[in-house]
């Protein structure tokens, strides 16, 4: 597979987002968003997911996150689409259970090309770190629609809402790096039977 790599603008009148990926990458992050916990959340795609991810977003923070978070998934979907490729060689699915404390999450994702998003995630509070949990799926959306994966995202237990969110971001990226990896025994071939994805 050659360099997997992608840089991505986004500017409205609402959000200016650049996104610079590396799914061959070693997990390095850089990232600023003003929207802390989601820069939490992020870090922990980067690292176990060994994608590095560079982040530089400026929002209309003074009304809310909203445009700020949704436009990143976005932004970052895009990315993930170009870095991508024809998606030839790749393991394809994906999936990851994490635990932390009493929290655990199950991650299972697949580079379909069809975008479709199962979130069962059961926060026990509305916001963690002044985040509006609403947010994750306004996220999610956004990234599924851009990156043409279909994601099931299922928070199994927890009662810790930074534990539950933490869970789904770090099996989140134990699930990318799993669809992302090269199958040898593919040996470059597309993996459906359309021969297309």
């Amino acid at each position: 597979m050659s360099d997997r790599i992608a840089s991505v603008e986004r500017n409205t009148l609402e959000t200016q987002i650049k996104v610079s990926i590396n799914l061959d990458g070693t997990g390095k992050f850089n990232c600023v968003t003003g929207v802390p916990f989601l820069d939490h959340m992020l870090e922990q795609v980067a690292r176990h997911g060994l994608i590095d991810l560079d982040i530089h977003a400026v929002g209309d923070l003074h009304i809310d996150a909203h445009h700020t978070v949704e436009d990143l998934g976005i932004t970052l979907g895009q990315a993930f689409d170009i870095a991508v490729g024809d998606k030839k060689g790749i393991k394809r699915y994906g999936h990851a259970y994490v635990p932390l404390d009493e929290a655990l999450s199950r991650v299972v994702i697949d580079f379909s090309g069809r975008p479709g998003l199962e979130m069962h995630v059961p926060f026990t509070r509305g916001s963690v770190g002044g985040f509006d949990v609403d947010l994750f799926s306004e996220f999610f959306h956004g990234f599924i629609n851009h990156a043409k994966v279909t994601l099931h995202l299922d928070n199994l237990r927890g009662k810790n809402t930074h534990h539950q969110a933490e869970t789904i971001f770090k099996a989140f990226g134990r699930a990318l790096r799993m669809a992302l990896e090269a199958d040898e025994r593919m040996a470059g071939q597309m993996p459906s039977t359309k021969g297309s994805l």
